[in-house]
């Protein structure tokens, strides 16, 4: 789970001072803070369902693999038997056949498990960009606050700049295939 970073008094502060300068720009921040304050907001949402996503891939992926060798130790076990069976001439067709459907399940259960890591590891690829997006939102918005608070329009631009790089990171995490 990512961590929240508290900045609603940032965007409070914003707001207040467009409110009380007479220059127009000032708006402009306030207007940008709550635009990236949105977009981080979505991002995050966005990069959250994608780290539970490839968590709940993983332990889906684990449980298959502890079935995969569940049937494994079946099969063995029953091999022992058909080898100490065969010593005396003595076939046991049942554990013959078990021995088959633990192989053929073994084989659709290492598939399963292996799509199931894959799907893991797709969403943890989403995951990484989109929390840095969010990460370039929220810095976006603290550097907005304090062009707003120092009343310098360069920092204003650095806001953008921050936010135009979160913009970058949100369409990588959405268009990774």
């Amino acid at each position: 789970m990512a961590p929240e970073v508290p900045l609603e008094q940032a965007q409070e502060e914003i707001a207040h001072h467009a409110h009380e300068s007479a220059e127009r720009w000032i708006m402009g921040v306030a207007l940008t803070a709550a635009v990236l304050a949105g977009l981080a907001a979505i991002t995050a949402l966005l990069a959250e369902h994608h780290a539970n996503e490839a968590l709940i891939k993983q332990i889906q992926a684990s449980d298959t693999w502890g079935y995969y060798q569940a049937k494994g130790i079946k099969s063995a076990i029953l091999q022992t038997r058909i080898a100490q069976l065969a010593v005396t001439n003595t076939k046991d067709t049942k554990a013959e056949q078990d021995v088959k459907r633990y192989a053929e399940e073994q084989d659709t259960l290492f598939h399963k498990g292996k799509e199931l890591e894959a799907d893991s590891e797709h969403h943890l690829a989403c995951h990484v960009p989109l929390s840095r997006g969010v990460t370039m939102f929220q810095v976006a918005i603290a550097v907005a606050a304090i062009s707003a608070l120092t009343r310098r329009k360069g920092y204003w631009w650095l806001a953008i700049g921050f936010g135009l790089a979160g913009l970058v990171f949100l369409t990588w995490g959405i268009a990774i295939p």
